[in-house]
């Protein structure tokens, strides 16, 4: 494998780490801000799909990405943490 490339390689799995380690951090966050606060799944349908778009809008003035791949990636990093969000209110 070329130096180059394995040096990339190593850069996208340390990227991807990171992405992991916010997101987790992030889900921790929404869980205490959100526990006990009684709100329902058509509420936090209407949250998480507000953050997408707040995302999309802030990510969304630089001109370095494409907007369906800013749409796509904060699509993807929302649904992340929602699930973990959900998955720990429910647990109580």
């Amino acid at each position: 494998m070329p130096p180059k490339l394995a040096e990339l390689i190593r850069k996208a799995r340390r990227l991807a780490s990171e992405r992991d380690r916010l997101i987790e951090e992030l889900a921790r966050e929404w869980v205490a801000a959100l526990r006990g606060q009684g709100l329902s799944p058509a509420d936090l349908d209407e949250l998480w799909a507000g953050l997408t778009e707040e995302a999309v809008r802030r990510l969304g003035r630089t001109d370095k990405v494409p907007a369906h791949a800013l749409r796509q990636e904060a699509a993807d990093v929302i649904a992340k943490v929602r699930a973990k969000v959900e998955a720990a209110l429910r647990e109580g």
